[in-house]
């Protein structure tokens, strides 16, 4: 028996991405902050005084639901977020090392 979920508080987008309501909030942002800094219902409330508290344990809902999914693609974001950021200071010192041996 297949049971199907609804969340009333949030709406998706044409590619999938869950988004709360229709704010400019990813349910991925909140879940971010939930899963790497431990916030709570209460202080992800008290960090975005402009979501209601439906809203809230809507998007905490939605993350428990997909928790491997979600937790999965923010690991692969920091992969991603890591390596960019390797690639750009391999970049500066290059330039850098170009700079101080004369070269522009």
């Amino acid at each position: 028996m297949t049971i199907a979920t609804q969340y009333p508080h949030l709406t998706f987008d044409a590619d999938g991405t869950a988004r709360i309501g229709k704010t400019r909030y990813k349910v991925m942002h909140l879940a971010t902050e939930h899963y790497h800094h431990g916030w709570t219902a209460e202080e992800l409330m008290r960090q975005h005084p402009d979501l209601k508290p439906e809203d809230v344990y809507a998007a905490l809902l939605y993350f428990y639901d997909h928790h491997e999914q979600l937790v999965e693609a923010m690991q692969n974001s920091a992969k991603e977020a890591e390596a960019t950021w390797r690639a750009k200071a391999l970049s500066r010192a290059e330039l850098l090392k170009r700079k101080t041996a004369g070269g522009t």
